[in-house]
């Protein structure tokens, strides 16, 4: 079938082949997209029973919307041929997987809770896979789990009082034939008995025994024989075949193979609770913790509802508190914001973010007087640990923001550096409006753009204005000149005034961990490279957990050519902040220059999903719209890219960083003119980046466009 056209599909190659079908590589030509086609075999679909089951299969996928399960785009007939078209997976399966290299833990439960998340949402939807195996678990470039292969799946109608409906359901399951594969298959399956969601809770804990022992469960030289092990033999325990398997995830999978469907989880979604509670204790003795906690944005009672930067200020200080307190792991900043205004159970909130503890509360401001109620919450059953109203002066929100924090580590039995006994939040000024504008400038700050940072700007002036001494606004002064001459304006007054700035900070405290990166960014821009990895270093040693000291050095050393190392700092980066899209794609551009290409690509997926995520908590992120769309170009998602592209350009169609870098998207996707009428307009709105447009490779295919030429030579040579 290869080069033949189905329908509207052009078949490129084949992919796989097995008893229900052969899976080929095609080509929507109306969409434009690669998928999946999974043909069913004329001379079998003669057969009404497998015909049944082949499109049983499209119905139990089409029923399921989730990350971890393959997406069905449609089921098609055309004359005698039935088909499906699917998302294409490109990667390895679990088993090829398994066969090349040894799994440590994390791997393990990289795959084992995304597998029961995909499972948790089948089952939700009636949905039983019957067949689950490492060779129907596929592994992306990219490290997502996919479950394939719903073939032998059947719809299950537990509130079904129609006999007739469920005889139909039932004629799937052929009078004497085994379905499934007998190495992971349940005893009830072998036996050819009712199958529910409980067999595939079996098969779940035949694939974990095996990814953490290197060995299946049940073995046998025939079909026969393996068949009769599932009947008869209780596995070893997995701990004793892997002594570095944990005892309680040993007794989990032990849990799962047990021969009585009654003695099982009787929901997988208990079994991937489990999975992660023992995942996120394995991290903790890993680094010697003893407690994770998140801390929550505190939700704006406030009559007007306009202090949000209030009350995640609130929360970032608590945040860089607890940082500090050994033996506690604290999610970073962005990871637990993302549930800001979300709402739902508290509960799940700290199991998806791998924590035993949820800070929340609230905050209403009204003229001088402050109402902050905060309370403290256990995962494990959302009872309240702890809980205190404040009804103070604005004046006092250090104190208050102290007192949360001690609070807290007495709640939790914590010891503390007896150095930070009586403060573990660091007052930075005595003036609560200086305060108040700092905290409006960091909330513009962060949103990125040149409006938003013009604003950031203003408020860090004024904060500098009421209190001349306070070091933080100074740093934050410092951050938007540095961002001005790096994005929209090369000016020499911009460089000075970040040197100037990040200079008086450190005078200021020179304590101060923002205040050393800072300087060292500004030192950065002035090419005094030596001295900017000095102060780079310093902010660790003072704040370990500080993620601009290693972003900013990280880029840094990619100006020197030092990749590296400049790839080891932006590892540390994103332990700091995990979700932050700019991190991976940045680091996939090293990969490309290194000739790296598969890190590269699993760079760039990393970076648009978390690019994804980023746009869905703020829809106006151009940045994370543009440096999102470069990286769906250079994985061949040439249409959502330009789609991304030309939204940042609408975000604002004056910002130069903005035009810059969509026109680096448009050059990607050989849209040459409009690459450079792009760029013609950065220099109309005031921006000339000469260096960049000199030696960026991104432009490269625009260097013999007249136009082009002309644009760069009327910039003059470069600084």
């Amino acid at each position: 079938m290869i080069s033949q056209s189905i329908s509207r599909y052009r078949i490129v190659s084949k992919i796989a082949s097995g008893g229900m079908g052969s899976v080929y590589l095609a080509r929507d030509t109306k969409l434009e997209r690669s998928i999946a086609l999974k043909v069913l075999p004329a001379d079998v679909a003669s057969d009404p029973g497998v015909l049944a089951r082949f499109r049983q299969e499209a119905r139990a996928i089409a029923a399921v919307n989730h990350p971890n399960i393959v997406v069905i785009h449609s089921v098609e007939e055309v004359g005698e041929t039935n088909f499906i078209t699917m998302e294409l997976i490109e990667g390895r399966t679990l088993s090829d997987i398994m066969a090349d290299q040894d799994i440590d833990l994390t791997f393990f439960f990289e795959i084992a809770i995304p597998l029961t998340s995909a499972l948790e949402a089948a089952h939700a939807q009636g949905v039983t896979h019957r067949d689950l195996k490492p060779a129907n678990i596929m592994i992306t470039h990219a490290g997502q789990v996919k479950v394939l292969d719903f073939g032998l799946a059947k719809m299950v109608r537990p509130d079904s009082e129609d006999p007739v409906e469920d005889a139909r359901t039932e004629t799937l399951i052929v009078e004497d034939l085994i379905l499934g594969t007998p190495n992971y298959m349940s005893p009830e399956q072998v036996r050819s008995g009712p199958a529910d969601n409980r067999s595939d809770i079996f098969a779940v804990g035949a694939v974990m025994h095996h990814l953490i022992t290197g060995q299946r469960p049940f073995n046998g030289q025939t079909a026969t024989e393996i068949m009769a092990a599932v009947m008869r033999d209780t596995p070893a325990p997995a701990i004793t075949v892997n002594p570095e398997c944990p005892p309680l995830l040993s007794s989990l999978i032990e849990r799962c193979l047990a021969k009585d469907p009654g003695k099982r989880f009787q929901d997988v979604s208990e079994l991937r609770i489990q999975l992660e509670d023992i995942r996120d204790q394995v991290a903790r003795d890993a680094e010697g913790i003893i407690h994770a906690i998140a801390v929550l944005p505190f939700a704006d009672m406030s009559p007007q509802k306009d202090q949000e930067h209030f009350c995640t200020g609130i929360a970032e200080e608590i945040i860089n508190a607890l940082a500090g307190v050994d033996q506690l792991k604290v999610v970073s900043r962005m990871s637990s914001f993302q549930y800001r205004d979300l709402g739902g159970d508290t509960r799940e909130i700290g199991r998806k973010l791998g924590v035993h503890t949820l800070l929340e509360g609230s905050v209403r401001k009204a003229g001088t007087k402050l109402r902050i109620i905060a309370q403290l919450i256990d995962v494990s059953d959302g009872c309240h640990m702890w809980s205190q109203r404040f009804d103070r002066e604005l004046r006092d929100i250090f104190e208050v923001q102290d007192e949360i924090a001690q609070s807290i580590v007495k709640v939790l039995r914590l010891t503390i550096d007896p150095d930070r006994e009586k403060h573990l939040v660091e007052v930075r000024t005595n003036d609560p409006a200086a305060y108040d504008f700092y905290l409006r400038g960091r909330e513009f700050f962060r949103r990125w753009g040149k409006r938003n940072i013009q604003i950031a700007q203003r408020m860090f002036y004024q904060a500098s204005a009421i209190d001349p001494d306070f070091a933080s606004a100074h740093a934050g002064l410092a951050d938007t000149y540095s961002y001005l001459f790096m994005y929209i304006n090369s000016s020499p007054e911009n460089l000075e005034q970040a040197d100037r700035n990040s200079a008086r900070a450190l005078e200021l405290d020179p304590a101060l961990a923002e205040a050393h990166a800072s300087r060292g960014l500004a030192l950065s821009l002035s090419k005094v490279h030596q001295a900017a990895a000095r102060s780079f270093h310093t902010a660790i040693e003072l704040d370990p957990h500080l993620f601009e000291a290693y972003y900013f050095f990280a880029r840094d050393l990619v100006v020197q050519g030092q990749y590296e190392e400049a790839i080891s700092y932006y590892d540390k980066a994103h332990v700091a902040s995990p979700d932050d899209y700019q991190i991976p794609i940045l680091q996939a551009q090293i990969y490309n220059a290194l000739g790296r290409a598969e890190e590269e690509e699993k760079a760039n997926r990393l970076g648009m999903e978390l690019a994804e995520k980023a746009i869905l908590l703020n829809p106006e992120d151009a940045r994370a719209c543009y440096m999102g769309a470069g990286s769906m170009i250079r994985l061949g998602q040439e249409k959502r890219g330009l789609q991304w592209a030309k939204r940042a350009l609408a975000l604002d169609p004056d910002d130069p960083a903005i035009l810059y870098n969509v026109a680096c998207n448009l050059s990607g996707l050989g849209r040459i003119e409009e690459a450079i009428d792009c760029l013609e307009r950065t220099v109309k709105v005031g921006a000339a980046y000469k260096d960049w447009m000199m030696n960026d490779t991104d432009l490269d295919p625009l260097r013999e466009k007249e136009r082009f030429k002309a644009l760069v030579a009327s910039l003059g040579q470069p600084d």
